[in-house]
């Protein structure tokens, strides 16, 4: 389609606004193309409307004014975009004659325009019709088609020109085809073709048909691309050559890729490669005593390939990692440590060659093998870090006690472990150097009472000094190899009614069973007075006797120390057993709450000094009372000037004569309960139930020590005198003699053993 028939557009409007849609445009091409839409008006009218070229939709672009003009013309236009210009002004008309001519100055070109398409309007005078002013007119659309003339020349088609010879390309093979137009369509000239220069003689064109053809064997052809010059010329029909043009045309020659990458060694072609070495080589080392060359017969691009190790990652790395045709293949040493012969003693990797930008990826293999020797690189190492043993106590000199074990690794002499012991507990003790046995010293006798457990170091060393330590505990197993023993064979004990007394053993086993003992009565009486707790020891009378009346319906002699066989026996195997001979004294329990001092006095029996402990602390105690109130009242009475400090001299005074202090035994006077409770002592006898009620007078304390020498010379200090005067108890009505026989038995008993401990109490008052 060219250009299509035009239109006149005869709408009725009323009020329209500027910018309103007046009409929508719809228009197709029967060739299928896009079109677009133009409108014109005469030159002396105004352009009232305005159309969108792809949509079609017009627009009031200017105001209407009846009263100046009641009809607008507006010619519209559909064009494919192939011929003609819709504002062309190629073409005007006579009004008068309707002779259609080209403008001044215009000038029609066939390849650009075939075919223009003018429209017409023709009008008549106008005149009145039926009372108004009437304009006839009539359009029609002229088509002037343009004639093609010789004056474009020759057009390649096509370009650029791009052709490629393959290395297995034969001589006469077609290369590429050219092709070239007459510019001048409507009727072209004939077209010759023709090589101008650059091909050398390696390439012909055919002259008609632009075909160009290589005339050599690819491997005689010396260069890789060859720039064409090809020349084409019109001829014309007088057979004269008329316009010419030429274009470059490139061929390059191609390699095909049919060589992968090739391995060799120093004799030829090699897919294998062996080499020995120590294991952990410095890092960055080279494998010198591997030659390898790699190489790949194409050319260009399909030459080039990267070169990678496969295998164990990051021991060694290959140079280069990129090759164009060939490279000297190098192996250097990356992690040196993991090139250990223990661990590996064969290295066995792939060396990879593959190519880079082909299609087809040629690859090729070699396997490189790398036999490890070994070094003595490793240290005996122990199969734990300590070892524990337990023997018995009695083992003979020369037992085995624990094997220890030290793996070397390393291979040869270097792998063998020589074995020793130190440490302060190691004096009992042997190791076989090399067997790693520990035993004990032959003159050894072991004692877990003395020393338990022994701990001390061995020792595992390899031929060169390389050594690792560990550490051995020994525990000796306690033996039951002593018998329980009692503190005394003999022993007396006081028994307070409902309170039970203890008797104890001990057992110098150092471990369990062995050291634990169990209490029972072998023989007592009678029988039933006593129960014994086989764990702890304690004697208890039986839930049956509650008092001392039922004590004595049991005896009826009225006995009041009664004798038991106390046997300790152990736990071992074989157990071990002793007895002790026990007398028990039994008191009532009201004496007890009646008098506490009596209460002491019976805790106290069994330990005399546990009595004159209280006594001197109890003495302690009042000689600071009395000191810090000493102290108090003179600062007190120095900051209120009321006592001034008065200086006397000091002398020596005449030693007083010893008197004798006599006071009542144990006798505390600031508590009504002391001062009800006298002790008097009756006089022993075997049994000790004495029940007469004579007394004896009550030990006399010690007299005083001297005050000590001033010397000659006399001092003067400053003092603050005061006395303490001993506060007067107040009288009180003599207490009744208790004929008690229990405190007469136990004052008796604590004077015996002052006696003999020969135990001088001292009492200030």
């Amino acid at each position: 389609m060219g250009r299509g028939p035009r239109a006149i557009l005869a709408l009725g409007l009323l009020f329209l606004r500027l910018g309103s849609h007046v009409y929508t445009l719809n228009g197709t091409d029967p060739e299928g193309n896009p079109v677009s839409y133009h409108i014109s008006f005469d030159p002396s009218a105004r352009s009232v409307f305005s159309v969108d070229p792809n949509f079609g939709t017009i627009t009031l672009v200017e105001e209407l004014d009846r009263e100046r003009e009641d009809e607008i013309e507006a010619t519209i236009s559909i064009s494919d975009g192939l011929n003609l210009n819709p504002h062309s002004t190629k073409f005007a008309m006579d009004r008068h004659s309707g002779v259609l001519r080209l403008q001044p100055g215009a000038t029609l070109d066939y390849e650009k325009a075939r075919t223009h398409f003018v429209t017409v309007v023709a009008k008549d005078g106008g005149g009145r019709l039926r009372g108004a002013d009437v304009v006839f007119s009539a359009t029609a659309t002229v088509t002037v088609n343009v004639e093609d003339v010789q004056d474009m020349a020759p057009v390649f088609v096509g370009t650029p020109y791009y052709g490629y010879v393959y290395e297995d390309t034969l001589p006469g093979s077609e290369v590429l085809t050219v092709v070239a137009m007459d510019g001048d369509q409507g009727k072209p000239n004939r077209i010759l073709y023709s090589l101008m220069n650059g091909s050398d003689g390696a390439f012909e064109i055919n002259e008609t048909s632009g075909a160009i053809y290589v005339m050599q064997s690819p491997a005689q052809l010396r260069r890789d691309v060859y720039e064409l010059h090809v020349q084409v010329t019109e001829v014309s029909s007088a057979g004269t050559p008329a316009a010419q043009a030429m274009v470059p045309v490139t061929i390059r020659i191609v390699d095909l890729n049919n060589h992968p990458p090739t391995f060799y060694g120093e004799s030829g072609p090699q897919n294998r490669f062996e080499l020995s070495m120590y294991e952990h080589p410095p890092q960055g080392e080279i494998l010198r005593g591997l030659k390898i060359t790699v190489n790949d017969s194409d050319q260009g691009a399909n030459a080039k390939f990267n070169l990678r190790l496969v295998g164990p990652g990051g021991i060694f790395r290959v140079v280069p990692q990129t090759v164009l045709n060939e490279a000297q293949v190098t192996i250097i040493v990356e992690n040196s440590a993991a090139i250990d012969f223990e661990k590996f003693k064969v290295l066995t990797f792939k060396l990879l060659a593959i190519e880079v930008n082909t299609p087809e990826k040629f690859s090729s293999t070699a396997d490189v093998v790398i036999q490890l020797l070994d070094t003595n690189d490793n240290v005996p190492k122990f199969t734990s870090h300590y070892y524990v043993a337990r023997i018995p106590e009695n083992a003979p000199g020369g037992s085995n006690v624990v094997a220890v074990t030290a793996v070397d690794p390393d291979t040869g002499p270097w792998g063998e472990v020589k074995y020793s012991i130190y440490g302060s507990g190691a004096d009992y003790f042997l190791i076989h150097s090399s067997s790693g046995m520990i035993y004990t010293q032959p003159w050894a006798s072991l004692d877990a009472e003395a020393t338990a457990r022994y701990n001390f170091y061995v020792k595992a060393e390899d031929m060169e000094g390389k050594y690792s330590l560990a550490e051995v505990f020994v525990t000796l197993l306690d033996v039951n190899d002593h018998y329980p023993q009692f503190g005394k064979r003999v022993q007396e004990k006081t028994m307070v009614l409902g309170t039970p007394v203890k008797i104890e053993a001990t057992d110098q086993d150092a471990e369990e069973p062995n050291n634990l003992v169990d209490y029972s009565i072998t023989h007592a009486e009678p029988a039933n007075v006593f129960d014994i707790d086989a764990h702890t020891g304690e004697i208890r009378l039986k839930n049956s006797i509650r008092s001392l009346d039922a004590l004595h319906n049991i005896t009826p002699n009225g006995d009041r120390t009664w004798s038991l066989e106390v046997q300790a026996k152990d736990r071992g195997s074989p157990s071990f057993s002793t007895t002790a001979l026990l007398r028990i004294d039994i008191v009532d329990t009201e004496m007890q709450s009646r008098s506490p001092m009596a209460a002491f006095l019976m805790q106290t029996k069994d330990n005399p000094m546990k009595a004159v402990g209280v006594l001197a602390g109890i003495m302690a105690i009042i000689v600071a009372i009395t000191v810090l109130i000493s102290t108090a009242s003179f600062w007190r009475n120095k900051k209120s000037n009321k006592v001034l400090p008065v200086r006397r001299v000091l002398r020596k005074r005449p030693s007083p004569a010893p008197r004798t202090v006599r006071i009542k035994w144990l006798k505390f006077g600031r508590t009504k309960a002391a001062d009800k409770f006298v002790l008097r002592e009756d006089r022993p006898n075997e049994n000790c139930n004495n029940n007469s009620l004579g007394s004896t007078p009550p030990p006399t304390a010690p007299a005083p020590p001297p005050p000590p020498s001033m010397g000659p010379a006399h001092w003067t200090v400053p003092t603050v005198s005061g006395s303490l005067a001993p506060r007067q108890p107040p009288r009180s009505p003599k207490p009744k003699a208790v004929g008690s026989p229990v405190q007469s038995a136990l004052v008796s008993e604590l004077r015996q053993k002052f006696e003999k401990k020969n135990v001088h109490n001292k009492a200030y008052f």
